[in-house]
């Protein structure tokens, strides 16, 4: 009797340890189109194929952050500076796979009459101060031998950069796709006078999981990353690249044909690009490089006191990894 006492019990014990560990991996993502790729893969039923049980919850972006740090999902896909951000302020992760990186769908733009950056000189620009845009419009004020001093910034919510540009207000905006071409669409005359495209690694849109559900699952995250370069491959492949965008549109609440449009903006990086850009660089074609000029972003802004190490942050070991 005692003896079939402590099996039942060792029964019951197992049972709730394999409840916990059925629980499912938490992965928040929203309307980039790097993260909305992964809407393929649960479309396509890719992790259950793969032996995992992954919840992808969709959220919008900055709320996105807000659940990771607190602890609400087990990772999140977000811009590498972002992550840095948000480990400063105690939500630490571990950013096992590059996604992509902006490519043209960011963007600064000027109303009509302003053709270029050096012509928006002691002019007002509407920005989400500290932001990745204001990051980019820093880039381009450099790359035209300009700094901020030279023009005056109007803290701007992203959202509602169109109808800021529309107002007649600001000489120029910042905003990322779909708000961008929402801004141009809205302001008949306005045109791109920057773009990510000119700089190129800039930014770079990763996967970032929380240190303790990556020690709990180093088989399973591996398993999610080599999931997320499938959905790029099949993205990439002119056979199967209507049927993905058909998916990512759906899930954003887009038009397949006008989201198809704008697929260029986003550097999709395939697994060989990923292994690429791992490797430690002072230039934008390394995460490490790229990271460290968005540590120098945040300080020089006031983002956060301390300086926040990249190699403390990045595990290359996981994409490398893989084949």
């Amino acid at each position: 009797m005692k003896l079939k006492t402590l099996l039942t019990i060792a029964l019951i014990g197992l049972a709730g340890l394999a409840g916990v560990s059925a629980a499912p991996i938490k992965i928040a993502y929203s309307d980039w189109p790097g993260y909305t790729v992964l809407e393929v893969a649960k479309q396509k039923g890719w992790f259950k194929d793969a032996g995992l049980d992954v919840d992808l919850v969709w959220f919008d972006y900055l709320p996105s952050i807000d659940a990771f740090s607190a602890g609400k999902v087990d990772a999140v896909t977000i811009v590498a500076s972002d992550a840095l951000v948000t480990g400063a302020s105690g939500g630490k992760s571990k950013i096992i796979a590059l996604l992509d990186y902006s490519e043209g769908s960011d963007m600064i733009v000027g109303v009509p009459g302003i053709n270029s950056i050096k012509d928006l000189k002691g002019k007002k620009i509407g920005i989400e101060v500290t932001l990745v845009e204001h990051m980019l419009l820093l880039q381009a004020l450099k790359d035209n031998g300009m700094s901020q001093s030279d023009v005056e910034l109007v803290n701007t919510a992203t959202d509602k950069t169109p109808e800021t540009l529309a107002s007649g207000k600001v000489a120029a905006i910042g905003a990322w796709y779909p708000i961008s071409g929402q801004a141009l669409k809205q302001v008949p005359g306005s045109k791109k006078l920057f773009t990510s495209a000119e700089a190129k690694g800039l930014i770079y849109d990763v996967l970032a999981v929380s240190p303790t559900s990556y020690a709990a699952h180093k088989e399973e995250w591996a398993k999610i990353a080599a999931v997320y370069y499938k959905c790029v491959d099949y993205l990439k492949d002119p056979k199967t690249a209507d049927d993905a965008v058909k998916i990512m549109a759906a899930k954003a609440g887009a038009d397949a044909a006008e989201y198809a449009k704008n697929i260029p903006g986003t550097h999709f990086l395939t697994l060989a690009e990923a292994k690429a850009a791992f490797k430690k660089g002072p230039g934008l074609d390394s995460i490490y490089g790229s990271m460290a000029i968005g540590n120098k972003f945040n300080l020089d802004n006031a983002v956060y006191k301390e300086s926040q190490k990249p190699e403390s942050y990045l595990v290359p070991g996981v994409v490398k990894g893989l084949k």
